[in-house]
């Protein structure tokens, strides 16, 4: 009995199980280890594996969640993808389909690496909400108190264009917990003026950046309007300064280590790089190597950045992710308390400010301290979602959910740019949505 357990664990755990198998290979597993005497993924573990209807959903209806991405991977949309689903703290999906590198004919695996851009925001939220927690920072703390440089920061006199040398006095200081909410006056990394002032660059240090993004006004006054940007990349100095940690050692001290999350990294160092899937661009009716960044994350950046810069797994992120909805702890090990993983599950921006644009899932959307979108009107949506839900995606095709209501976590991870890849991660969600059986 124990040869035939390590024989399955060992087939799951390098990726090499066949598509479709998944499911039955952990609903095996658990038989096979409580027979052994295991209690069961829902005593004292996380994330064991579970059959679907075990926890109230369809193996057959999952199915075709599956199905409908083959269809992409085989229309050309995404070269590849992963994407897990758990409930009640059980794994009950998890596929790897189409292929890691299209030119050398690599598969896609369990374990791939993919760029996450703005699904590292949230990682960095939590480290500031950590520092809060022991009260070494309070997010209504002035940004100014610990990076000086914003204290006498202009405002542009016109966002729409702006102009360095037309500018006024801003009202107000920027807090922290509007970083938090990107409702401090920053704007996105792609911004003209940002690109022509050279703020972002992953060839300069983060004080190097911080000190950039200072020198350029703001695009309206703190705490007026939500404007999504690099606001996140100035709270990891400031995790910096107040931990007295670097950023990157302060993430895998108190994050990535206590959370088993091995593979979430600033660059994908010689031991991994086999694992990092290609970004791929839809051009002529088929899909070419596309390379986002000039400085490449095979390489090591100098730009250690907050808002954007992490490679990660899904399993890395159904760890995350099942931390928050446990309410601040995975495997008996506490990292948020529950008090601050509420605040971390509800909108933070205040009425003043809302809606967070005019058009689609903004309209019913809040922003978390998390760094999450919060679903507050389902209805603005044009795919299932619960009120409540906290969820962001990247711009590279990676997408999450955290669902309080359903007790469930849904993370899918491919590499395209743009990100859309004919709506396959819209129609995975909808497909697992309608994969519940049981309702809550």
């Amino acid at each position: 009995m124990n040869s035939i357990v390590k024989e399955l664990l060992k087939k799951h755990g390098d990726g090499r199980v066949a598509r479709g198998e998944r499911r039955r290979v952990g609903g095996l597993l658990v038989l096979l280890l409580t027979a052994l005497g295991w209690p069961g993924p829902g005593v004292g573990q996380d994330l064991g594996f579970a059959a679907p209807e075990e926890v109230g959903l369809s193996s057959a209806l999952l199915d075709r969640a599956t199905a409908r991405l083959q269809q992409h991977i085989d229309a050309g949309d995404i070269a590849g993808v992963v994407a897990a689903v758990a409930r009640d703290s059980r794994i009950v999906y998890f596929e790897s389909l189409g292929q890691l590198d299209i030119e050398s004919n690599r598969p896609m695996v369990d374990n791939a690496l993919f760029r996450m851009y703005s699904m590292t925001r949230q990682i960095t939220s939590a480290a500031v909400m950590m520092l809060a927690e022991q009260q070494l920072l309070n997010v209504d703390d002035k940004v100014s108190k610990y990076l000086p440089q914003f204290e006498e920061q202009r405002v542009f006199l016109d966002s729409a264009n702006p102009d360095i040398n037309q500018t006024r006095a801003r009202r107000g200081d920027i807090t922290i917990a509007q970083l938090l909410t990107h409702s401090g006056g920053l704007g996105p990394r792609s911004m003209p003026v940002y690109v022509e002032n050279n703020v972002r660059d992953r060839n300069i240090t983060l004080p190097e950046m911080v000190d950039n993004a200072a020198r350029v006004p703001l695009f309206s006054d703190p705490g007026t309007e939500f404007r999504y940007g690099i606001s996140a990349t100035i709270l990891g100095r400031i995790v910096e300064i107040v931990s007295g940690m670097p950023f990157e050692q302060f993430l895998q001290r108190r994050l990535f280590d206590p959370l088993q999350m091995p593979d979430t990294v600033f660059w994908a160092d010689p031991t991994r790089v086999d694992r990092l899937a290609t970004v791929y661009r839809p051009s002529g009716g088929q899909l070419v190597p596309y390379q986002i960044e000039e400085v490449p994350f095979t390489t090591r950046p100098r730009l250690i950045e907050g808002g954007v810069g992490l490679l990660s797994t899904v399993m890395d992120y159904l760890h995350f992710s099942q931390m928050l909805l446990n309410g601040g702890e995975l495997d008996g090990i506490r990292v948020l308390r529950e008090d601050t993983v509420e605040r971390i599950f509800a909108n933070a921006v205040p009425d003043s400010v809302l809606p967070l644009n005019t058009r689609g899932y903004w309209l019913g959307s809040g922003w978390s301290l998390g760094g999450f979108n919060v679903v507050m009107d389902s209805s603005a949506y044009d795919f299932p979602v619960s009120n409540g839900t906290i969820w962001w995606d990247g711009s590279a095709g990676t997408r999450y959910f955290i669902d309080p209501n359903q007790n469930m976590v849904v993370v899918i991870m491919a590499q395209v740019s743009p990100a859309g890849g004919n709506g396959f991660r819209e129609e995975f969600k909808t497909l697992v949505d309608e994969a519940i059986v049981d309702r809550r």
